[in-house]
């Protein structure tokens, strides 16, 4: 027997599927709201606490950057236990969970909320300690042979990187800056070669008031430069608003000094700066990435749709870490007064800002059965938002963004962004820079004002 969580009844069968593949009663079956790639649920089977990750059934992401399959990541886990890093016990694993590969794995007590983990006081005493701890938690993990993992990806990472922003056919001059300096700047190589986690940061860990119970998520890790990983973890999009760098927890100091501590050999002040800027150029990628699932109609969700607009806070995130840009206040659109028109003959009232003002005020306000659905609330009502101050601001954008291609003779953004990759404009690259700044900061005053003035 099985039984579905407070989300509703589990029309799926997943509960009953459980209950056949494990031979014990299922209960509490529960979407997570984490892992925008893999579906995440907790359950109970027999009273034990478990997480079943499994990949979408309408709509598997096989294209995923670096992407892994549910065996390589059960094996990454035995090898992870046995180098002394803290993972979940693995449960099962296969490739027929009602026709989808899955993983089985104990659930573990703690918090992986960033915000709750910088913010709420019971973490006030850990925190100062995670950033030396998490170094040396990766020495650990670079401690295990690459060989170890069978199929584990390897290959050059900015060249797959490129390769992938330029399948989307979407050129984009700030990610075209970003791709020339990664190139006239890649550190010499340091020989270094271990098991990379690719996705270790502030988010992928299960944390509790004595520090670290969980490294999760492996399903992108490759063979690679292991510098790769510190990089990744002090990205500004893992310090969640902290002006800490390693994933808001500490300095970077701190994090090289756990590292070293445990037998790692840290990178160079300059190679970790490669490689956060190298991070913040994939998280724009792989946010595209993702929202190439709404865009492409394989999958409707508000959350996919959301992330292709979050790809302007990591252009700029990008201009910031080149040192081409600045944090500044810009007030939010909807702030002001005055700004919208109260009806559009013949039309009558409420306006339509009036009518998304209301369904965003109900988004946040209507009770929601399960996190869930909570969260895609707040998602859809940050959606409205981007809405209606693009409707306020669009035509001014347009007209500036348009004025701006024309002083530098390039018709379209495409134009500009193959100017920036053969050349054509260094001679004027204070005139391009500022073009693709101007372009960021009105983007981004639609999709979230706040995030400029963010370090």
């Amino acid at each position: 027997m099985s039984g579905a969580g407070r989300g509703g009844p589990d029309t799926s069968g997943l509960g009953e599927a459980l209950a056949g593949l494990l031979s014990a009663e299922v209960t509490g079956l529960r979407r997570l709201s984490g892992g925008a790639s893999r579906e995440t649920w907790a359950f109970e089977a027999d009273g034990r606490a478990l997480i079943l990750r499994r990949d979408p059934p309408s709509a598997p992401d096989p294209s995923a950057l670096n992407a892994g399959d549910m065996a390589r990541e059960a094996a990454l886990l035995a090898a992870a236990a046995e180098a002394g890093v803290p993972v979940p016990r693995l449960a099962g694993h296969g490739d027929a969970l009602l026709g989808t590969p899955y993983l089985i794995m104990e659930r573990l007590d703690g918090e992986t909320i960033p915000r709750r983990l910088l913010r709420d006081d019971r973490f006030a005493e850990v925190r100062p300690r995670l950033a030396r701890e998490l170094g040396g938690i990766l020495a650990r993990i670079h401690t295990i042979p690459p060989d170890r993992i069978p199929g584990l990806p390897s290959g050059d990472p900015l060249a797959e990187l490129a390769a992938h922003y330029r399948a989307f056919e979407e050129p984009r001059p700030a990610v075209e800056l970003a791709l020339r300096w990664l190139d006239e700047h890649r550190p010499p190589s340091s020989g270094r070669r271990s098991l990379v986690h690719g996705d270790f940061r502030n988010g992928n860990l299960m944390i509790d008031e004595s520090g670290v119970r969980g490294v999760l998520d492996w399903e992108l890790a490759h063979a690679g430069d292991p510098a790769e990983d510190l990089g990744w973890l002090c990205v500004k999009a893992w310090r969640f608003g902290s002006p800490l760098p390693a994933g808001g927890f500490g300095t970077r100091e701190d994090l090289l000094d756990g590292y070293a501590a445990a037998g790692g050999v840290p990178p160079t002040p300059r190679e970790l700066h490669w490689w956060e800027v190298y991070g913040t150029l994939r998280w724009t990628i792989l946010c595209r990435h993702q929202a190439e699932r709404f865009l492409s109609g394989s999958d409707p969700s508000i959350e996919y749709a959301v992330l292709g607009r979050k790809v302007c806070e990591q252009e700029h995130d990008l201009l910031l870490a080149l040192g081409l840009t600045e944090p500044e206040e810009v007030a939010d659109p909807l702030d002001a007064s005055g700004t919208a028109p109260e009806r559009s003959a013949p039309h009558d009232r409420p306006s339509a800002h009036a009518l998304i003002d209301a369904v965003t005020g109900f988004l946040l306000s209507a009770e929601q059965p399960d996190d869930r659905l909570r969260f895609h609330a707040r998602v859809a009502a940050g959606a409205l938002r981007i809405a209606r101050r693009e409707l306020l601001l669009a035509d001014g954008h347009r007209v500036a963004h348009r004025d701006r291609l024309r002083a530098l003779g390039c018709a379209d953004d495409a134009a500009l962004a193959a100017a920036v990759r053969d050349g054509t404009l260094d001679g004027r690259m204070d005139e391009v820079v500022a073009a693709v700044r101007a372009s960021v900061r009105d983007k981004l005053t639609v999709a979230n004002p706040a995030y400029l003035n963010t370090r």
